[in-house]
């Protein structure tokens, strides 16, 4: 919280307090002038307090409106500024640990946790402490016995009570956030997988598993209502003891009915700020807990391990040409991660693999599934890191550049691309804010998708998820934008992925034209046209197994001749 926010904080506290005062004062010279009223004393006798209840009403409504203005304002700042820095938590490439149902609720429902810290919890806290100590004041001065009396109930609904909800909802509030994600979750399930549920027959059992979890929810929201009511009568019920206590003490020591009246409403309106603390206790279990899923997420250790992380100043944007080399990369599947020692064999991703590209050279990576191939180029792109080998640009390790400035230099087609709820001209400038038209259909005509952007229009707005566009059609979109993006290192995993045999040759025989004399690293199991790169590098099991030109890996045996005469009999 900077220096402006924390002045805006302390004015915010000072108008609550304050209006809270000016609502004791109201009722106290409210009381006193209709009971010394009803006595018939001249008008001078009462002209003090009618000035004050006016000042009172007046003040109380001007002071509980700035409270509520810059209270509000600090904390929509602050919960503004906490999903900032959720949003900046979640930018580094990291391992996924949560799921997109379970992080949007940590987004939209845990960072209101930090908006009710504020005007729940401190905000009331504050303008019942200084409202409880005025009337303890005031009681003090006209009956010292009752001002004890008060100090007690207050004290019990302000202090005690508070503590005690706060107990009982911890017990459950830091399951309600968890169960709270997981009904998304499944509610997410079947709204995108109602489909594929309907197709396997699996929607009923889909179904009952949200309908689970909603009643999992909803018992823990039932507790919760309970404490809450358990918290509000009781703190209503102490509120109405202390009054009848303070009557009758002020009658037993022999007050007069104005003094009597002044105690007794000043008691009873000095508990209206203190009530809520007992729902704000509850609320900070379930605050603190939302505060540690956010923690949770903000603590997250990135995938890569950028420069500044270390004290380090990147290193400068290395020019082009460019030249990658990679030596001896090593990187462990997640599940088969040690603390230390070599990764066991079988189990690597990567396991010494050793590429180069040159200024304008093709390089095609092929092999079976899980044998490395989206892995390494993960690794290019600083989305991943490897546990041993390098990387390096223009003699540059690519440790010691920034991310962002690894991934202007390399990128292009990932193996799960995201189209958002936009149109499609939109979707496609992510890549090139400032294309024209003629650069965005000179894209979108190299990934064959010409034909259908004639049929839908630029304007056409795609679903979440592309979930309105085909397998193949998202792919060719997503190949689109990396061709308009046009890195120095494109990068392209398997770009003819879910398209049928003629369109996969035709997209393959266009990029093949589009990217000669191009730095590429094309990642295919299609093997056909692949006479035309410079290069082939064939992998298993995480390590290269062959290496060479198409003519020379047809001519040996091994995986890629293999794999070239299965597919030349499938074609037949």
């Amino acid at each position: 919280m900077n220096r402006r926010m924390g002045t805006r904080l302390v004015w915010a506290v000072l108008s609550g307090a304050a209006a809270d005062l000016a609502g004791l004062g109201l009722i106290a010279a409210a009381a006193w002038l209709i009971t010394r009223a009803a006595q018939q004393p001249p008008l001078a006798a009462l002209s003090v307090a009618i000035v004050a209840t006016r000042a009172f009403a007046t003040s109380k409504g001007v002071f509980r409106y700035a409270e509520r203005l810059t209270g509000h304002d600090v904390a929509l700042r602050a919960q503004a500024g906490t999903r900032e820095r959720l949003f900046q938590a979640l930018i580094p490439p990291q391992q996924p640990r949560h799921g997109g149902a379970d992080l949007l609720s940590r987004m939209v429902d845990d960072t209101e946790a930090v908006q009710d810290l504020l005007v729940r919890c401190l905000l009331p806290a504050a303008a019942a402490a200084a409202a409880g100590l005025a009337a303890v004041a005031l009681g003090r001065s006209v009956l010292p016995v009752t001002a004890l009396v008060l100090v007690a109930g207050l004290v019990l609904a302000g202090v005690v009570l508070p503590a005690g909800t706060a107990a009982a909802a911890r017990r459950w509030s830091a399951r309600i956030a968890p169960a709270r994600a997981a009904l998304a979750g499944r509610v997410a399930d079947l709204v995108h997988g109602s489909a594929d549920l309907a197709a396997y027959g699996a929607d009923d059992d889909a179904l009952a598993k949200a309908l689970s979890a909603d009643e999992s929810l909803a018992a823990l929201e039932r507790r919760q209502a309970r404490v809450h009511a358990a918290a509000l009568a009781g703190g209503t019920l102490v509120q109405g003891l202390t009054v009848a206590a303070v009557v009758l003490l002020a009658q037993g020591a022999g007050a007069g009915s104005v003094a009597t009246a002044v105690l007794a409403l000043t008691a009873l309106v000095s508990f209206e700020p203190v009530l809520p603390l007992a729902a704000a206790g509850e609320r900070l279990a379930g605050i603190t807990a939302a505060l540690r899923r956010l923690r949770d997420v903000r603590s997250a250790t990135p995938a890569v391990t950028e420069p500044a992380a270390d004290g380090r100043a990147p290193a400068p944007l290395p020019a082009s040409p460019l030249t990658i080399e990679s030596g001896d990369l090593v990187r462990r599947h997640p599940a088969a991660a040690a603390p230390d020692g070599p990764p066991p064999r079988g189990h690597a991703a990567l396991d010494g693999v050793s590429l180069t590209l040159t200024p304008g050279k093709r390089v095609a990576i092929v092999g079976p599934s899980g044998a490395g191939k989206s892995t390494l180029l993960a690794a290019l792109m600083r989305l991943v890191e490897p546990e041993s080998g390098h990387i390096r640009v223009n003699g540059f390790d690519v440790r010691d550049l920034a991310g962002d400035d690894v991934r202007t230099l390399m990128t292009g087609l990932t193996q799960d691309p995201y189209i958002f709820r936009t149109t499609l001209r939109d979707n496609l400038r992510l890549a090139g804010p400032e294309a024209d038209d003629e650069t965005l259909e000179r894209a979108v005509r190299d990934a064959r998708l010409d034909g259908w952007v004639e049929r839908t229009g630029w304007d056409a707005e795609l679903g979440e998820d592309g979930r309105t566009v085909s397998g193949g059609q998202l792919q060719r979109l997503a190949l689109a934008r990396a061709l308009l993006y046009d890195p120095p290192v494109l990068l392209l995993d398997e770009p003819a992925e879910a398209l049928d045999e003629e369109t996969a040759d035709r997209l393959m025989s266009d990029l093949l034209d589009v990217t000669r004399d191009r730095t590429t690293l094309l990642v295919t199991h299609r093997l056909r046209g692949l006479e035309n790169v410079d290069e082939i590098v064939v992998l298993d099991e995480g390590r290269v197994v062959q290496r060479g030109r198409h003519d020379e890996l047809v001519a040996v045996r091994g995986y890629y001749r293999d794999l070239w005469e299965s597919e030349v009999l499938t074609r037949r």
